[in-house]
């Protein structure tokens, strides 16, 4: 595409969390959200009213009920990429949709619930040659270059352990995408995908590549429901490395990423998945800490990583590639066997 033009964005589901997405996209230049798609005109609306500056260009509306209105709409030759921030398990309609349409795609993750749901997907998008890519934001964000260059430095010493937490605390409600397993609701999947990712990301710069664990086990509390409310998993990998996290939606923790080394500790002491800060501990030192604020709201290093992709021609991305996709969402469905956690479109699956 040229370079000159903007990147037109297609936004499906017009959430809290898409809010962010387009707050980002409206700080960059080169972007414009061309069209906001959901299942409700009226929401589509109040949320174009909160979230879209009114020195912007006013982006269409448009309902889709099914794949074949979505993938109608999404065929407007005024798109040329869409943003997927549906509830969990809507995610595979839409992007299949979007692919269908011969649009590149970046969606909220995980990009689906389950591997069986992926691997179709990533060989359509490979035989479409489009790109797709799944919206781990916490990859993207500035904090994390120093982080990679103390430990490809081998600052820390040789790697020994991961650990993390992510929890927080809310009221249980069924019909909430939290909690209902029609959603693909739990813990794993909101928010242990962070946990995980990044214990990928870390073994790969500080091995150059993740070895897959010699073992993984889990533990959890299930929702009424049946989905996972809190989760505590330890995987074991060669060379003695081992990498433990907790998350949780009916608890509180500190919710930092710890790696520990021979020689030393980095840590993201709070809120890992959108850090601004990193602290460097080595032996007999005091330590050294960094900050690093984020441009917008640090949504945005995921989106200009797309639009580089994209307008280069990529089907993938270097730094979040679908091989990290399809590994993460292996592991996943290993804890989510050993709790119990089916959700119900599963079935269709086998």
């Amino acid at each position: 595409m040229p370079e000159a033009r903007a990147l037109r964005w297609a936004l499906v589901g017009p959430g809290n969390i898409a809010g962010r997405f387009v707050q980002a996209l409206q700080g960059l230049p080169g972007h414009e959200l061309s069209l906001v798609l959901g299942r409700d005109l009226a929401r589509s609306q109040a949320f174009v009213a909160e979230h879209c500056a009114s020195d912007r260009p006013t982006p269409h509306l448009a309902v889709a009920a099914d794949a074949a209105e979505l993938q109608a709409a999404l065929a407007s030759s005024e798109v040329d990429a869409v943003y997927i921030a549906t509830p969990h398990a809507q995610h595979g309609l839409a992007v299949a949709a979007a692919l269908e349409a011969g649009k590149s795609v970046l969606c909220e993750k995980p990009l689906v619930p389950g591997l069986a749901q992926a691997l179709p997907l990533v060989a359509l998008a490979q035989r479409r040659q489009l790109f797709l890519m799944e919206a781990l934001w916490t990859r993207f964000l500035p904090v994390y270059a120093q982080v990679r260059a103390w430990l490809q430095a081998d600052a820390i010493g040789p790697l020994r352990a991961i650990q993390s937490s992510f929890c927080f605390s809310i009221p249980f409600d069924a019909r909430s995408r939290c909690f209902d397993p029609a959603l693909a609701g739990g813990a794993l999947l909101d928010i242990g995908i962070y946990n995980l990712s990044m214990t990928r990301w870390v073994l790969q710069q500080a091995l150059g590549a993740c070895p897959e664990p010699l073992q993984i086990q889990a533990q959890g509390v299930l929702a009424p429901t049946g989905v996972d409310q809190r989760l505590a998993a330890s995987l074991h990998f060669p060379g003695g490395i081992s990498s433990q996290f907790v998350c949780a939606f009916d608890g509180m923790a500190d919710n930092g990423l710890r790696i520990f080394g021979e020689r030393g500790v980095i840590e993201l002491p709070r809120n890992f998945w959108e850090a601004t800060e990193a602290r460097l501990t080595l032996a007999g030192q005091a330590p050294q800490t960094v900050q690093v604020p984020f441009q917008i709201n640090g949504f945005e290093g995921e989106i200009l990583e797309a639009a580089a992709c994209i307008r280069a021609g990529r089907s993938e991305s270097a730094h979040m590639p679908l091989s990290e996709t399809l590994a993460t969402l292996a592991w996943m469905d290993q804890i989510r066997a050993q709790l119990g956690v089916r959700y119900p479109f599963e079935s269709a699956l086998h």
